[in-house]
């Protein structure tokens, strides 16, 4: 019984030993990027700012990246009716909340969003 525990241990401390190193490559990366653009979207199906409810799509220059967030500004946010929505302050995006994203992404570019 004790040696399936410590299996189990072991499996979940390599399981998270795993997902910093996947993190820590995710922040060098992001690091080297800083300043250029990137498009994001995030896990959220949809998400609602000032009664607006939007798909997580963000685009903008990465203007700082930190152990668990990266910070664009000024971001825009792909609004349906309002596709270059800019919002007023910096963006912050926890990593694990990025489903995907786009390096040298260009944010004037047009992309239905139907």
């Amino acid at each position: 019984m004790k040696s399936i525990r410590d299996s189990r241990k072991r499996r979940e401390h390599n399981k998270e030993r795993e997902d910093i190193e996947i993190e820590d490559l995710l922040v060098r990366r992001f690091q080297r990027l800083q300043g250029e653009n990137i498009l994001i979207i995030t896990e959220t199906a949809q998400l609602n700012l000032l009664g607006q409810t939007f798909r997580p799509i963000f685009c903008g220059p990465i203007v700082d990246v930190a152990a668990g967030h990266i910070t664009l500004y000024p971001a825009t946010i792909k609004i349906l009716n309002a596709p270059f929505f800019q919002f007023p302050t910096p963006l912050s995006i926890p990593l694990e909340k990025i489903a995907q994203f786009t390096t040298n992404f260009d944010c004037n570019m047009r992309f239905p969003l139907v």
